[in-house]
């Protein structure tokens, strides 16, 4: 990254929900956009924590024994292993960043399971 990347209009970019962009790198880690809009899979990552910061929107991160809201400006870190899914009510925009290679949906498999790419 060798200029200033615009969040909104790489997120402009993207025409589905869960339907993830990476914006950049850094050290072994992606950065990720995504819009959320209703129910993602329940999933867990094994070999890494999964962190959310909102950028516009609320996200609401399902656990198993509680739910976790964040509003924009907010970040928030799913333990390796933990069972999670986020939704939306309404279209939200999050900064993702996790190492590279990780598969959306920790391998839970299914439709919203999407494939890496640049933007």
């Amino acid at each position: 990254m060798d200029v200033p990347v615009d969040l909104a209009a790489k997120l402009a970019l993207l025409d589905e929900p869960y339907e993830p962009g990476i914006v950049g790198y850094y050290n072994e880690n992606k950065l990720v956009v995504v819009k959320v809009l209703g129910e993602f899979v329940w999933h867990a990552h094994e070999d890494t924590d999964d962190f959310f910061l909102v950028l516009e929107g609320r996200l609401t991160i399902q656990l198993r024994d509680r739910e976790v809201v964040l509003e924009a400006g907010q970040l928030f870190v799913v333990p390796r292993g933990v069972e999670h899914r986020p939704k939306a009510e309404v279209e939200t925009h999050v900064l993702l960043i996790e190492p590279r290679g990780t598969v959306n949906g920790g391998g839970a498999g299914g439709r919203l399971t999407a494939r890496e790419r640049e933007i």
